[in-house]
């Protein structure tokens, strides 16, 4: 797997979720595409420094909403998305991978600029 996931154990989002999210973002913005093979619950915990029930329950919930499908020989592999799922257009990607860098180079953490994108898209309605 290509793209890089990335667990901040001092959020108070729990690791789990973290993992679901980006997992979640990266299908649907296309970096993920269906038939990819995720990397096996305890090589994707040893990566993160997390354990492997937080990899196996994220993968759970992944599995859940019909994201990944999990088979005993092929691994965990992204699923074939329904036409009705929602996907991130390219120029979308761009811009948020964009706004975490600027974000990062200014100091601010994730929680601070989730409510600064929250805050801004809130007041354009």
């Amino acid at each position: 797997m290509a793209a890089r996931i990335v667990v901040d154990l001092d959020s108070p989002i729990p690791p789990y979720e973290q993992i679901r999210q980006q997992i979640t973002l990266l299908v649907g913005s296309g970096q993920l595409t269906p038939g990819t093979r995720l990397p096996t619950v305890r090589a994707l915990a040893a990566d993160l420094g997390v354990a492997a029930g937080t990899v196996a329950r994220a993968y759970r919930e992944l599995e859940s909403a019909g994201v990944v499908s999990t088979a005993r020989r092929s691994g965990t592999t992204v699923a074939k998305l329904p036409a009705s799922a929602v996907t991130v257009p390219p120029q979308v990607s761009a811009a948020v991978e964009h706004l975490i860098s600027a974000a990062k180079t200014a100091g601010l953490d994730a929680d601070r600029l989730t409510a600064l994108v929250r805050g801004a898209f809130e007041a354009t309605r």
